[in-house]
C-alpha cells in the first residue's frame, strides 16, 4: 500500500482517526497531508506590557510577580491567576479548571518565560486567557535564542471541529509529515519548470510548517496548480472524447419551419440575442453533439414606466414596486413570480391609446402580443406598431386581447355586501368624491360583478347590444371602467355634461350586467373591439403618443410566457428561451424534447410554444401550416389514451417538438431522430435523468442547458468546463448611475457624521432619502436568548474578545431608536418618518403615500422597502449594520435609489473592523452594480464546496486550495496547458503520474459525472 493511501488509524491510533474520519472526512495520509492549514497566526512582535494593544494576538516576555489559585462556584471550581511584570507594566494571566495544573507547576514567581495569546478586558483589567507560554532558561544568550525563535513563529490554523481543536490537527500531521517525501507529483516536469514551481514534497511540507510567509506563497502557488491542472485535464478530455463521437449535422433550413416563425415575430432580435443564436447553430451544423450552456433570460430591456401598472393578486402595484420574488398575474389568468428587476434609467415613452379610450405606456422596444384581420397573433415591439398602425382602409389594424379575469383580494375586510355597495354608489347620483373602495376593486371576480351589477341596476340600462350607465362622475365612471374590463370585458366613456360621463359597457356571457333586469341581446357589430371581432371583447390600438422622457425598468417573469397584465388589464410580452434552436433542428428533420422539472412547468412550456407558433404547431391537423410540426406533452398525469396518441407520435416522427417532465425518460418513450435535449433549470435534475434522455437518440444529440443564474466565468471554466458558454448579458444600458460607499462607524466615526451631511445635502436640493436598519425596535423581535441593551450583560466583554465579536453579539440596530436619534441630532428639522411590517395597514398607506408626495424627506424603515415604496426622487440611502444583509439584499435595497434621472448614493454603515471577512464583502458590494460580478461575490461568501457539491452530484468539493472566484488566472492557464496536453497525449500514456491523480480525483461518482455530463 502507498504511504499516502495508508490508514490514519495505524499512525495516530483508533480514537483521533475517528473523529478525524467522522467530523472532517479524514481516512487516509493523503488526505491529512492535503488538509491545508487555512490561515497562519504569527505570535508577533514582542511587546512592553504598557503597550499592550487590545483584542490582538501579542508576544511577550515577562517575569512571573505572583501566582494564586482561586475558588469559586462555592469550592466547586478553581482558576489559577498569575500576575506578570517586565518593569514597564503588569499583566495578568488566568487558566480555569484541569488546565491549571501545568502552568501552576511551572510558572512560578520569578521565573521568565515568553507567553503568546490574544489581549481582553474583564473586570476593567488587561489579561491573557489560556496563554501559551515557553519557559526561558537562565542563561542570556539562549534565552535571547529562544525569544526570538518562539515569536517569529508562524502557527498553522487547521479547518477544525469541536471534537478535534488546530492544535491537535497540528500534531497529527506532524506525525504523517514524513509521508510527503512519498507524494507522487502529477505535474509534468516541464509544466512545473515553466512556471517555477517548487515539487509537490516541498509544497507539503512548506505549507504545513513554513519557515517564512514566502514559504506559504511558493507553497500555495503549487497547490493551486495541482488542483486547477488535474480537474482541468479531466474536463479536457471529457471535450475530446465528446468531439469525437459522431451526430448528426443539423444545419439552418431555407424557407423552412424557423423562417416561418421568424416571420410571425417580426420584432428584432437584440445585438446579444443575435450572437447567442449564431453560437448555437454553429454548434448544431457540427458533426459532433453540442455541449452548450446558456445563461441568462432573453427578454431583457422591454422597459415600462415606474407608475405603470403590474397586475398582482393583491391588486394593481406600480412597475416600480416590482421586486424579485413579487408574485404578478400572467395573461393566461395563473401565477408567476418575478424573477429579475432592472432599472433602464430614462427613456423615450410612448402612450399606446386604446379603443376603449384606456391607455398604456412603455418604451419603444416593449413587445405587445397583438392580433389582425386574417394573420392571428403577433408579438410585435412598440417601435414596429408605430410604422404600420393603420391598415389600407384607414382603420386600425391592429388589437389586444384581454387577460383573463383571476380572482384578487388586496387583504382589506369587505364588510358590506358588494352588490348592496354597488346599488348605493349608484344612487347617489354624480357627486365627484364617490369612488369603488379598494376593498371592492382588489376582491373575487364573484364580489367585483356584484358591485358592477348593483351599479348598473341603480344607474344603468340596456343600449342596443350593450349597456350603459348615464352620467357618473369622472372618478366611479372610471372605477366601473375599470372593473368591467377586470372581467374581460370592455368599457368606454363618453363625457356628457359637467364633468360627468356615460359609460357603455359589455361583459361576457358568463357575466350578466344586470340582477333585477335582462339587456337587450347582442347584435352585429355593436363591439368597439376587433374590427371583424364583432362579438368580443378585443381592443384596438387607435393611436400612440409621444410621452416624453421619464424614468423606466424592465421585469423577467418566471413563466414560460414570459408575459404579464399590465395598466387596464392589458397583456404584455417579454419573449421566449431556445424554441428558435428547437425550430432549426426540426427542419433538419430531427426532433426536440425540452425537459422541465415539474408538470406545471412543462404545461405551461407547452402551452406557451404551441400559442407562440400558431398553426405551426399544428402540423399534419387540419388548418395547420403546410410546413408546421406537432408539439406534444408528456407528462405522469395524463389519461391513457392521451399518452399512447403522444408516445406514437414521437417515434412515428409526427411530433417535431415534445416537452415534457422525467416521463420522458422512461424506457417505453422512444424518439424517430431526437436530435436536441433542452434542459430547462438543468440543476434540478440528476445526472442520470439527464443521462437517460440523451441516450434516447439514434446517435448522440446536441444538448443545450439554461439556467437564469448569471454564472461567473471562473465558476463556469471550473464546474461546467465541459460546456461551451453563452451569456445574455440583462445589465441594462442607461441606467441612473449609483455611488455605493462604505461607511465604517466604530473605525472612523466622523464618515458616519459625514453620511448625515450627505442626507441632509441631498434633501436641500429637493431630493429625499432611506434609512434601513435589520430590526424595529419594539422588542418583541428581540432575538431568542439576546440580551436587550446595546452592551449586554456584565460579562460580555469577557466574552465578545474581538470587536467583530462585540459587533456579532450586539443586538442589531433598530428603526425605532435610530430614528430617535436622527430626529433630535444630526437630522434635526427634517421631516422624517418611520416605516415597518407591524405598522397598522393604514397607517403604513399613509406614511407611505406622504413620502411619495414628497411631504416627507427622510424614510427610516424596514426592508420593508424592498416591495413597499418607490420614489424616483429618493437619492440617497443609508443601510445601517449592513454586514447583517445578504448581498443580493443589499443590491435589491440599493436599487431604490437611482430609479429618476438624479444619480443615486448608497452607504453601507458597519461596525466591522476593517480586515474582517464581512467588510471585505461590503467593499466588493459597493465596488460594482455588475449582476455576474454580485452572483461572483455572492459565491465568494459561500465558497466552492457548494458550487461544486452541487455540480458534482453531492460529492465533496475536491478543491482544497483553489479558489475558484480568486484563481481566474490560474484555471485559464490551467485549461490552456491541459487542452495542449490531451491533444498531444489523449490517454495520457506519457503521464503515469497524472494518470494516477486523475484516478484518485475521479472516484466512481465523479467518473460518472463527468461521464455524463
Amino acid at each position: 500500500m502507498a504511504a499516502l493511501d495508508e490508514p490514519l488509524k495505524k499512525i495516530l491510533g483508533g480514537t483521533t482517526a475517528k473523529v478525524l474520519a467522522e467530523h472532517l472526512d479524514l481516512h487516509t495520509v493523503g488526505d491529512l497531508l492535503h488538509h491545508y492549514p487555512r490561515r497562519y497566526a504569527e505570535r508577533g512582535e514582542l511587546t512592553r506590557l504598557a503597550d499592550l494593544p487590545l483584542d490582538e494576538h501579542v508576544t511577550v516576555v515577562a517575569q512571573v510577580a505572583d501566582a494564586r489559585v482561586l475558588k469559586f462556584n462555592g469550592g466547586r471550581g478553581q482558576r489559577l491567576e498569575v500576575t506578570l511584570t517586565d518593569g514597564s507594566g503588569r499583566l495578568r494571566l488566568v487558566f480555569f479548571g484541569k488546565g491549571i495544573h501545568k502552568p501552576h507547576k511551572d510558572l512560578l514567581p520569578g521565573r521568565r518565560a515568553m507567553f503568546a495569546g490574544k489581549v481582553s478586558v474583564f473586570h476593567h483589567k488587561l489579561q491573557l486567557a489560556h496563554p501559551e507560554y515557553e519557559l526561558l532558561d537562565r542563561t542570556a544568550d539562549d534565552g535571547a535564542d529562544a525569544v526570538s525563535a518562539f515569536a517569529n513563529q508562524l502557527m498553522p490554523i487547521y479547518p477544525a471541529c469541536q471534537q478535534m481543536a488546530s492544535w491537535k490537527i497540528a500534531k497529527a500531521v506532524d506525525a504523517v509529515l514524513p509521508s510527503a517525501q512519498d507524494a507522487v507529483d502529477p505535474l509534468p516536469e516541464a509544466l512545473r519548470d515553466g512556471r517555477a514551481l517548487v515539487p509537490l514534497t516541498e509544497a507539503l511540507l512548506k505549507i504545513h510548517r513554513p519557515a517564512t510567509k514566502a514559504d506559504i506563497a511558493d507553497a500555495r502557488s503549487r497547490l493551486k496548480w495541482d488542483e486547477a491542472f488535474v480537474l482541468q485535464v479531466a474536463l479536457a478530455r471529457r471535450r475530446r472524447a465528446e468531439t469525437q463521437l459522431p451526430a448528426v449535422a443539423r444545419r439552418l433550413v431555407k424557407d423552412g419551419l424557423l423562417d416561418a416563425f421568424d416571420a410571425k415575430l417580426p420584432f428584432t432580435l437584440t445585438d446579444g440575442q443575435q450572437k447567442v443564436s449564431r453560437e448555437i447553430f454553429d454548434d448544431l451544423a457540427t458533426e459532433h453533439p453540442m455541449h452548450r450552456l446558456l445563461q441568462g433570460e432573453v427578454g431583457s430591456g422591454k422597459a415600462q414606466p415606474l407608475d405603470a401598472l403590474v397586475l398582482t393578486p393583491r391588486g394593481f402595484r406600480p412597475m416600480g414596486e416590482m421586486s424579485v420574488g413579487t408574485e404578478v398575474v400572467v395573461p393566461s389568468g395563473d401565477l408567476a413570480v418575478v424573477d429579475g428587476v432592472f432599472p433602464q434609467g430614462e427613456r423615450e415613452v410612448w402612450r399606446l391609446v386604446l379603443s376603449d379610450g384606456s391607455t398604456v405606456e412603455c418604451d419603444d422596444e416593449h413587445l405587445w402580443i397583438v392580433g389582425a384581420r386574417g394573420t392571428g397573433e403577433r408579438v410585435l415591439t412598440t417601435r414596429a406598431l408605430r410604422g404600420d398602425l393603420l391598415g389600407a382602409d384607414g382603420r386600425p389594424r391592429w388589437s389586444i386581447a384581454p387577460a383573463a379575469p383571476v380572482d384578487l383580494d388586496g387583504g382589506e375586510a369587505r364588510p358590506l355586501d358588494p352588490y348592496e355597495v354597488g346599488r348605493a354608489l349608484g344612487d347617489g347620483g354624480a357627486r365627484p368624491a364617490d369612488r369603488v373602495p379598494d376593498a371592492y376593486r382588489n376582491a373575487p371576480l364573484k364580489d367585483r360583478l356584484a358591485v358592477v351589477q348593483g351599479l348598473m341596476d341603480a344607474g344603468g340600462q340596456p343600449a342596443g347590444g350593450a349597456a350603459v350607465y348615464r352620467a357618473a362622475a369622472a372618478p366611479l365612471a372610471g372605477d366601473l371602467a375599470w372593473l368591467v374590463r377586470s372581467l374581460g370585458g370592455r368599457a368606454r366613456l363618453g363625457p356628457v355634461r359637467d364633468g360627468a360621463y356615460d359609460v357603455l359597457v359589455a361583459l361576457p356571457d358568463a357575466y350578466p350586467l344586470f340582477r333585477d333586469r335582462a339587456p337587450e341581446r347582442a347584435v352585429p357589430g355593436a363591439s368597439d373591439g376587433h374590427p371583424e371581432d364583432g362579438a368580443g371583447f378585443r381592443r384596438t390600438i387607435e393611436a400612440i403618443e409621444y410621452v416624453g422622457r421619464k424614468p423606466v425598468q424592465c421585469i423577467s417573469v418566471a413563466h414560460p410566457d414570459h408575459a404579464y397584465v399590465t395598466d387596464h388589464f392589458t397583456v404584455t410580452h417579454n419573449t421566449m428561451v431556445a424554441l428558435r434552436a428547437m425550430l432549426g433542428v426540426v427542419d433538419s428533420g430531427g426532433q426536440a424534447a425540452m425537459l422541465a422539472p415539474t408538470e406545471v412547468l412543462a404545461q405551461q412550456h407547452h402551452r406557451s410554444i404551441t400559442e407562440m407558433m400558431g398553426e405551426l404547431a399544428e402540423g399534419g391537423m387540419l388548418g395547420g401550416a403546410e410546413r408546421g410540426t406537432k408539439v406534444v406533452l408528456l407528462t405522469g398525469s395524463m389519461g391513457a389514451a392521451a399518452r399512447r396518441q403522444a408516445l406514437l407520435d414521437l417515434v412515428t416522427g409526427e411530433a417535431g417538438i415534445v416537452v415534457g417532465t422525467h416521463a420522458l425518460i422512461e424506457d417505453k418513450v422512444q424518439f424517430h431522430d431526437l436530435g436536441l435535449v433542452v434542459v430547462d433549470e438543468q440543476h434540478r435534475f440528476g445526472v442520470e435523468q439527464r443521462d437517460a434522455l440523451r441516450g434516447k437518440g439514434k446517435q448522440p444529440p446536441h444538448l443545450l442547458v439554461m439556467t437564469a443564474t448569471p454564472i461567473p466565468r471562473t465558476v463556469a471554466m471550473t464546474v461546467f468546463g465541459d460546456l461551451e458558454t453563452s451569456v445574455l448579458d440583462q445589465l441594462p444600458a442607461g441606467r441612473s448611475p449609483i455611488a455605493s460607499h462604505v461607511v465604517p462607524a466604530k473605525d472612523k466615526p466622523h464618515f458616519l457624521a459625514r453620511a448625515w451631511e450627505r442626507v441632509r445635502e441631498e434633501v436641500a436640493a429637493g431630493h429625499q432619502g432611506y434609512v434601513v436598519c435589520p430590526r424595529i425596535g419594539d422588542e418583541e423581535d428581540t432575538p431568542k436568548g439576546a440580551k436587550k441593551g446595546a452592551s449586554g450583560s456584565k460579562g460580555a466583554a469577557a466574552k465578545a474578545s474581538s470587536p467583530e465579536d462585540m459587533a456579532e453579539k450586539r443586538p442589531p440596530l433598530a428603526v425605532l431608536d435610530i430614528a430617535d436619534q436622527l430626529t433630535t441630532g444630526p437630522l434635526d428639522g427634517l421631516r422624517v418618518a418611520v416605516l415597518h411590517g407591524r405598522m397598522a395597514p393604514d397607517d403604513k398607506d399613509d406614511v407611505m403615500r406622504r413620502f411619495a408626495a414628497g411631504e416627507l424627506d427622510v424614510l427610516v424603515a424596514t426592508t420593508v422597502i424592498e416591495v413597499g415604496v418607490n420614489v424616483p426622487n429618493a437619492t440617497a440611502m443609508v443601510i445601517m449594520d449592513a454586514d447583517r444583509f445578504g448581498v443580493s439584499q443589499l443590491h435589491q435595497l440599493r436599487g431604490r435609489v437611482g430609479r429618476g434621472a438624479a444619480p443615486g448614493l448608497c452607504l453601507l454603515v458597519s461596525e466591522m473592523p476593517e480586515a474582517s471577512p464581512a467588510r471585505a464583502r461590503l467593499a466588493a458590494v459597493a465596488g460594482t452594480l455588475d449582476g455576474f460580478e454580485l452572483s461572483r461575490i455572492d459565491l465568494e461568501q459561500r465558497r466552492e464546496g457548494d458550487v461544486l457539491g452541487q455540480a458534482q452530484s453531492g460529492v465533496r468539493s475536491s478543491l482544497r486550495m483553489l479558489a475558484v472566484i480568486d484563481d481566474e488566472e490560474v484555471i485559464a492557464a490551467a485549461r490552456d496547458e491541459a487542452t495542449e496536453l490531451v491533444a498531444a497525449d489523449p490517454e495520457l500514456a506519457g503521464y503515469p503520474e497524472l494518470r494516477i491523480a486523475l484516478s484518485a480525483l475521479l472516484d466512481d461518482e465523479r467518473e460518472q459525472y463527468l461521464d455524463k455530463g
